[in-house]
């Protein structure tokens, strides 16, 4: 492919202003999609969901310019709250926030997922299940030892707690 050389300076100036496409880290999506979802949204509140520290992702999305400060929420403290921008409905395709997917349409998608790996575990034979079955259940005495006599699985187990314990009463 070529351009015709008086072409040249638009076409190169035209390529210098594309911007590359946003590549993000599996933790700033989750935490783009918490406040997308929850919005606005506090980053305590981020940490709650989240179970993680997420200071520096909220910085790079904020670098990004897909979240923007919405102010500070009324409680002890007054947090930060974090909202999404324009850009992030420009790079994700949206109109606007309603067109994001529902709770339900990501439970439909997870069944779609979990009844498409469920054909060849169903296609197994029947007798494949009871081998897994029988090392989770472990060896024949210890079920009929917690069956027949309370006493004798509880003396067991008061043994191996001094161990760990360092003493003899707990």
């Amino acid at each position: 492919m070529a351009t015709k050389p008086e072409h040249h300076e638009s076409v190169r100036a035209f390529v210098k202003s594309l911007t590359p496409p946003f590549k993000l880290s599996l933790p700033a999506l989750e935490t783009l999609s918490v406040i997308a979802y929850k919005q606005p949204v506090t980053g305590p509140e981020i940490l709650e969901i989240r179970g993680v520290q997420g200071d520096s992702v909220i910085k790079t999305l904020l670098d990004r310019k897909l979240i923007a400060v919405a102010g500070r929420k009324n409680v002890v403290g007054k947090p930060i709250l974090y909202k999404t921008t324009k850009e992030f409905l420009v790079q994700f395709g949206l109109k606007d926030l309603g067109e994001l997917p529902s709770l339900k349409e990501f439970e439909d998608l997870r069944r779609m997922a979990v009844s498409d790996a469920e054909p060849p575990m169903a296609a197994s034979e029947p007798g494949s299940e009871p081998p897994v079955m029988e090392p989770e259940s472990g060896s024949m005495d210890e079920p009929e030892l917690a069956a027949d006599s309370g006493p004798q699985a509880g003396g067991t187990e008061p043994e191996a707690t001094p161990g760990p314990a360092g003493g003899e009463e707990s």
